[in-house]
């Protein structure tokens, strides 16, 4: 080797070492320099949350990020509200556009992309102890901002200023007990984080003076902005404890991911329609596009959102609540579809039908009412969409236990046939034409805004409204999710999945704990319909499921035996006087349900006359309101009550009664005894019957 040669050789390599030790150092304080602030960050948002504590949450600084073994989550809050998920970010410069952060020109939403990830895994742990999904909820907090209140999916970006309101505001949601289930599991799954690991350097530790507040903010909420925020939360309207926990059974089936169709059934009073509303709110927070909830009963849409307002009030505007015939007038109206729904001139043209090619004929001859053979026509043939006798002629008609000659087929048939001739001719359409137009647009040109539809009483669909929700969505994960019970099937008829081209494949899942009736209750309520048999639409003639537990009882129903109408009303005023006198119900509490419009008018009408407040059903949307629910069974359909009152029941409909013989009327009469039973069932505490 040269002279010379090995000392440039050494030079060169202590200048590449001191060149890597300069970068290393520079890279060390950079990251200081970050570590720095997001300590003074993080700690300035503690303190902002701290006054929490003085309400009842808890607040876990500094937890492990679960499933990493570097990552933390600067703060876990848990309390009345919820689950928040705390990641505080010193970002200067952001900027929302759409589901898009930016911060500067860089695009930053997979950092909350993460914290959305980790939100979703907290849901499932948090299921176990039966905390609803929309309870756990990350959180974005800006340091030194304020006057931010936004959303990117599932996570929420408030300045720090706004980040104590915005938790406070959520009122309680979750009681003491509730707090303290939450907040174990809660500690178990976000681990407290340990001291750091030794600095690996072969030079002196410097000093470390404390950190300065060099971070320019503004102050910290003042004492009246504190208590403001505090304020506010107290306030809130508490809600009902099944709006944020559930059993963890539903709260795990809120979150499953079906592959395709799926059916959630059980009967009354077992969380079906509540596991339906979480799931609505669940799919909406995770998927863009529409979530459509639909119903049959025309104001029941009203009232589930106005509930879905409550229970999460930051998706609300992401699901659209429709009863299948608004949905359809929707659709076409927007298509530029001529419709002309004339309820009154279509029953005059079934009339006019039926002098003409019915009343002397087969049909009109036979021991059936005219009512049947109108019902088949509206059930069975135009709810399927049927447009051919062959395919009338082969069909089984599911639900309908009188058997058809092939001469009373043809004769069906003919009444059809001048039925839809007298609506062409009126230009009129009744409801079921408008079920049908839609799903022939839908099948023209499909709709695509819509990702995922939940229909609740599926049982009360026809075929072709099923055909029409499916149409929305196709075969699509988690598109369709049907809920219902067959036994609380109350309108003539029936169909399959099958003819609606609807496979479940084993996608169902059976609830079985009646969380809302007394045993009491429920008993008296099952005798209406025990032993009864009916069509499910999986295509099997069933009988009810029956709930493997009831954890509540209480008091008898009550049977009040009435000589005439004018006593009855007397004993429901009387009665209503009674159970508003108790100590914790009021007349917002209380439903008064009958068989017929005209017993809702004379029950209304009594209770007016009384002195009490009354909302008909009929105009009800679901807002709180402190007087007594008056309306038909069919209108009460997914509702409950502390205290119901039955008010125009005979006692040849009750328990014990003998059935008829004739099919026909055996159908009509087990369909009302079904709508009895689904009366009953909406009793939580107790019931009432007057009888004649």
């Amino acid at each position: 080797m040269p002279a010379g040669d090995s000392a440039g050789a050494e030079a060169r390599r202590q200048l590449a070492l001191a060149d890597a030790h300069a970068n290393a150092a520079a890279e060390a304080r950079a990251k200081a320099a970050r570590f720095g602030i997001a300590e003074l960050t993080e700690r300035r948002t503690a303190a902002t949350l701290a006054p929490l504590s003085g309400v009842g949450y808890h607040l876990l600084a500094d937890r492990g990020w679960p499933g990493s073994r570097t990552a933390q989550v600067d703060l876990v809050v848990v309390g009345p509200g919820g689950v928040f998920i705390v990641d505080t970010k010193a970002w200067r410069d952001v900027s929302i556009q759409g589901d898009r952060v930016l911060r500067g020109q860089d695009d930053v939403t997979d950092d909350l992309l993460a914290l959305a990830d980790l939100g979703y895994a907290a849901e499932a742990e948090f299921a176990e102890v039966g905390l609803a999904p929309g309870e756990v909820r990350p959180v974005v907090v800006l340091a030194g901002r304020h006057g931010i209140n936004e959303r990117v999916g599932p996570v929420r970006i408030v300045g720090e200023k706004d980040a104590l309101r915005h938790i406070a505001s959520h009122g309680t949601r979750l009681t003491p007990a509730q707090v303290d289930s939450v907040l174990a599991r809660a500690l178990s799954y976000f681990p407290q984080v340990g001291a750091s690991p030794p600095v690996n350097v072969a030079v002196p530790e410097p000093l470390v003076p404390s950190p300065a507040g060099s971070f320019e903010q503004e102050a910290l909420l003042s004492e009246d902005e504190v208590q403001a925020a505090l304020l506010e939360g107290i306030l809130a309207s508490p809600i009902e404890e099944w709006m944020s926990f559930l059993h963890p059974g539903q709260a795990k089936l809120v979150r499953r991911s079906f592959n395709g169709p799926a059916r959630i059934r059980g009967s009354a009073g077992t969380g079906k329609t509540v596991v339906g509303l979480h799931r609505a709110a669940y799919l909406a927070r995770t998927r863009p596009g529409t979530v459509l909830v639909t119903t049959f009963v025309r104001t029941l849409p009203g009232v589930m959102r106005q509930t879905l307002a409550r229970l999460a009030p930051d998706v609300v505007d992401q699901v659209e609540f429709a009863s299948a015939h608004r949905f359809a007038l929707g659709l076409l109206k927007e298509r530029g579809v001529t419709v002309n729904l004339q309820p009154q001139q279509a029953r005059n043209a079934f009339e006019r039908a039926w002098r003409e090619v019915a009343s002397d004929g087969a049909l009109g001859r036979s021991s059936l009412e005219r009512r049947y053979w109108e019902e088949e026509i509206d059930y069975v043939l135009k709810g399927r969409g049927i447009t051919r006798f062959e395919q009338y002629a082969d069909l089984t008609r599911t639900g309908r236990r009188h058997r058809l000659t092939v001469e009373q087929r043809r004769a069906v048939w003919a009444l059809f046939e001048a039925y839809t001739r007298e609506l062409r001719a009126r230009r009129v359409h009744d409801y079921q034409d408008v079920i049908l137009l839609a799903d022939a647009e839908l099948r023209r040109q499909p709709l695509d805004r819509y990702s995922a539809v939940v229909v609740d009483e599926a049982q009360d669909f026809s075929c072709a409204m099923v055909r029409m929700m499916h149409a929305l969505v196709r075969d699509s994960t988690d598109g369709l999710t049907l809920i219902g019970d067959g036994q609380q099937s109350i309108y003539p008829g029936g169909y399959t999945l099958a003819e609606a081209g609807v496979s479940l494949a084993g996608r169902g899942v059976v609830l079985d704990i009646n969380y809302r009736n007394t045993a009491e209750i429920l008993a008296f309520a099952s005798r209406m319909v025990d032993g009864d048999e009916f069509a499910d639409i999986e295509g099997v003639v069933a009988r009810g499921d029956v709930p493997g537990n009831v954890a509540r009882t209480g008091p008898d129903p009550v049977i009040e035996q009435c000589v005439n109408r004018a006593e009855r009303d007397r004993l429901v005023v009387g009665r209503v006087r009674s159970v508003t006198a108790t100590v914790g119900t009021s007349a917002g509490d209380v439903g008064v349900l009958c068989v017929t419009a005209k017993g809702v008018e004379r029950a209304a009408d009594a209770l007016r006359a009384a002195g009490f407040p009354v909302v008909l059903l009929s105009d009800y949307d679901g807002a709180p309101v402190d007087a007594v629910k008056v309306g038909t069974i069919k209108r009460a359909k997914g509702l409950e009550f502390k205290q119901v009152l039955l008010a125009d029941v005979r006692a040849d409909q009750l328990a014990g009664a003998e059935p008829p013989r004739e099919d026909a009327s055996r159908e009509r009469w087990q369909l009302l005894r079904r709508e009895l039973y689904v009366a009953m069932t909406r009793a939580r505490d107790g019931l009432w019957l007057g009888v004649i």
